[in-house]
């Protein structure tokens, strides 16, 4: 059985997909990009997109449950290998004790100009 995870504390989907969705034991989050809840804009440099990224994240997990610490694999896009450490700086942040699995992937462009999206898998 499936269950949707919606919440106003992260953008809405601005496609066809669910912010979130719980399966059995796990979450599966969509992919998100740096858009504000609150303003449905894109700023910042790669750190500062990194940061909302993640905190929408944080805020789909919470809604199904859960917390960072449950994250067990993440996948990261990028549009630029120079974003890489700025990126991973911030990304230290909210996984600072077991890090979860994680791809990283080089891309040509994402949705709304973004220079960075992330998707996580936690468990419950």
């Amino acid at each position: 059985m499936k269950k949707i995870i919606k919440t106003d504390k992260a953008p809405e989907a601005i496609g066809p997909y669910s912010q979130a969705v719980v399966a059995g034991d796990f979450i599966f989050t969509a992919g998100q990009i740096a858009l504000s809840p609150e303003t449905g804009e894109i700023g910042g440099d790669v750190s500062q997109q990194t940061k909302q990224v993640l905190e929408n994240i944080k805020a789909i997990i919470e809604a199904a449950g859960a917390g960072c610490a449950s994250v067990i694999k993440t996948t990261v896009y990028l549009t630029t290998p120079e974003h890489f450490t700025p990126m991973n700086e911030v990304y230290a942040h909210y996984f600072s004790n077991e890090h979860p699995a994680r791809v990283t992937v080089f891309v040509s462009s994402l949705p709304k100009g973004a220079l960075v999206e992330i998707d996580a898998i936690a468990q419950l």
